[in-house]
Parts: C-alpha cells; sequence; structure tokens
C-alpha cells in the first residue's frame, strides 16, 4: 500500500506542472501597472530626410519656438527657414510600477509629418506627460530606427518602417508614482482572464498555504486578500508561486480574414453527420480561326471551341462525428473528410447552427 500510495503520489506531481500554472502567471495585483507617457519633440540632424516647409506647418513653428527660447530669433528670417533636417515626432513611452526618480527607461519615437527617414538623428529634449497632465520623464538621444531605405531615379528600396524608431533608456524619470505596500489591511489580485472557477481555486490555494480566511473570491475577476499582520513582500512572493489549475469557457475563434481556427481543449461536439463538397464548374474558350481557300471568295472567321467541366467532388462521402469527441478527435474527424481551414470555417458554423457544437463561436 505504501508502494502504491508513493507511486500515486509521484505520478501526480509529474502531472501537476502540465495542468498547473502560478498565481503570478495569471493574475496581476491590483494597483501595480505600467503608466503611459506622451509628449511632443524634435529629431534633428537627419540628412534632409526630414519635414518639407510647405507641408508640416506645425515642426516650423516649433522650431521656431525652441530657438526663441535659446535666444535666437528667427521671425524676421521665418519665410527662409528649411526644416529638411528636422522631424517632429511624437514620443510615447510606459512608466514601469515602483520606478523612482533617475532610473530609465526606453522610449519610441513616431514621425508626425512627412519626413521619408528618422535615420541619423537626435531627438532634443521632450518632456513626457502622465494622464494628469504632469511630467513624469525627459527624454533625449540619438534614435534608432533599425530600417534601410534608399531611392534612385526610377526605384526605390525600404526595409522595415525609418519613419519609427526607439531609444533604448532614452528617458530620464523625474516623478516616481506612488504605490506603498506596507500599512494595507488588503490587497485584490485581479485575474487576466475572469472566469467564476479559477477565481475559487486560486482563493483555495491560498487559503491551502497561508490559513483559512486569508483569500476571498469576490467576483470572477477579483481575489481579496487579507495582509494584516503580514509582511507584503514575502505574502506577495509566496502567493505568486503558488499552483492553480485554470478554467476556461469552451470557445472556438474563427479569423475570417486569415482563415485561423483556435479551439479549446473544453470543446465538445455531439453526434453529429457531415457532408462536405463543392461544385466547380470549368469553362475554357479555345477559339479556333476558320480560313477559306485561296479561290474560294469566302471570308476569314473565327469559330469558338468551348469545353466545360464539372466537378461535383462526389468521391467525399459523409462523415459522423460521435457525441462527447475531444477536440483532438474533432480535428482529426473533420480532416478525414479532406476539408480545409475555410471549409472548416463552414462546417463549424453549421455545427453551431445545428445545436452540436457544446462551445461559444466568436468570428472575428
Amino acid at each position: 500500500m505504501k508502494t502504491l500510495a508513493l507511486l500515486a503520489g509521484l505520478l501526480l506531481a509529474q502531472e501537476a506542472p502540465a495542468q498547473s500554472v502560478r498565481i503570478k502567471d495569471i493574475a496581476d495585483v491590483e494597483g501595480v501597472r505600467d503608466n503611459q507617457l506622451v509628449g511632443y519633440g524634435l529629431v534633428v540632424g537627419l540628412p534632409g530626410t526630414g519635414d518639407r516647409l510647405r507641408n508640416a506647418i506645425f515642426t516650423r513653428q516649433s522650431l521656431i519656438g525652441m530657438l526663441e527660447r535659446l535666444g535666437v530669433n528667427t521671425r524676421d528670417n521665418e519665410a527662409r527657414l528649411d526644416t529638411r533636417n528636422v522631424a517632429a515626432v511624437m514620443v510615447t513611452a510606459n512608466l514601469p510600477a515602483f520606478a523612482q526618480s533617475g532610473s530609465r527607461i526606453d522610449v519610441a519615437v513616431s514621425s508626425m509629418g512627412d519626413a521619408t527617414s528618422l535615420t541619423g538623428g537626435t531627438l532634443l529634449v521632450t518632456p513626457l506627460l502622465g494622464a494628469d497632465g504632469a511630467v513624469y520623464a525627459v527624454a533625449q538621444g540619438a534614435v534608432a530606427t533599425g530600417a534601410i531605405a534608399a531611392r534612385g531615379a526610377g526605384a526605390s528600396v525600404a526595409r522595415g518602417v525609418p519613419t519609427a524608431a526607439r531609444i533604448s533608456s532614452g528617458a530620464i524619470v523625474e516623478r516616481a508614482i506612488p504605490y506603498n505596500l506596507a500599512g494595507r489591511d488588503y490587497l485584490r489580485l485581479s485575474l487576466r482572464n475572469p472566469d467564476f472557477t479559477t477565481a475559487e481555486r486560486i482563493a483555495q490555494a491560498i487559503n491551502r498555504a497561508h490559513g483559512g480566511g486569508t483569500a476571498r473570491a469576490t467576483d470572477p475577476r477579483t481575489v481579496l486578500l487579507a495582509l494584516r499582520g503580514r509582511d507584503p513582500m514575502g505574502f506577495v512572493t509566496g502567493v505568486e508561486r503558488l499552483r492553480v489549475e485554470p478554467d476556461q469557457v469552451a470557445r472556438v475563434i474563427i479569423e475570417e480574414a486569415s482563415g485561423t481556427i483556435v479551439m479549446g481543449s473544453s470543446v465538445r461536439v455531439s453526434t453529429v453527420a457531415i457532408a462536405q463538397g463543392n461544385l466547380t464548374i470549368r469553362i475554357t474558350e479555345t477559339p479556333q480561326v476558320s480560313q477559306p481557300n485561296a479561290f474560294a471568295g469566302g471570308t476569314t472567321t473565327t469559330v469558338p471551341r468551348t469545353q466545360i467541366e464539372v466537378d461535383d467532388q462526389s468521391e467525399r462521402r459523409m462523415g459522423v462525428l460521435q457525441g462527447g469527441v475531444t477536440l483532438d478527435q474533432l480535428v482529426r474527424g473533420l480532416n478525414s473528410l479532406g476539408v480545409g481551414p475555410r471549409d472548416l470555417i463552414t462546417i463549424l458554423q453549421s455545427v453551431k447552427a445545428a445545436g452540436a457544437l457544446q462551445a461559444e463561436l466568436e468570428v472575428r
């Protein structure tokens, strides 16, 4: 009996990693998240690939304003100002949680005007604003597009997007967003894919590891954790390492544009008979020229020659899928009919209409 119990424990231990996942992979601590930043700036030093003066008026105005702040007056010669080496850009970044003042983050730079390339340019000092309008970071540095663009008189070639670039560690955080774990009585876990069963399993796993009453599922997305009297870092770390088996709704996702079909493991099909076939009519025109003899006095005419072929794919037969088949059996059964992705989409829609597909069918 001890040997059997040991073997059973080993089998369960081997199967658990394949069936369960860590809580940190399916849930986030509420409030611990990134914040989006955005700013408007100028990229200079371009080899004539910047914004054109006539089309990008905002580039010229921004350049004039920047030069005036540096003590250079260009208002009198505004008409002669050339912006071919300058491009107006939007700068975006994500401010991660717990980022402190002085730390660096990556930024993305995208052209706004009619610049053809940002390769070789340098972004000037650009404040990055949050949703509240406050400055949280400042970006500056040489941009890197990773793209190639060349143009001649009769042809051009481009690889990548030369009007979009990145600056690695190109922004310095000036203001941190405060979030304090210490002193809190409760924390909330937010599930990335809300589900009643998964939320309840998470609460049960936490209660088994840290005592009853520690966790409670309040809705399909939220699990409430009691933090009173516990070390926040150690407690959250222990919770994240726990493993649970997430549940999911039986769903079939269909992308008609690309012919992509994705089915979950919980999809089941009741007993149904399927026959699939297409009627193909092929018409081939092969005109022939009829020319009379030299002294016949007739005229040269074109005689039509039409060949019609009908293919009803009669070799395909009706197939029967028994009730309660699994996803693997469903796919193999449909493939045995010789259908492709496009035909499979139509079949799944018809099976759903017949009430035999026990899953949600989502067509995008």
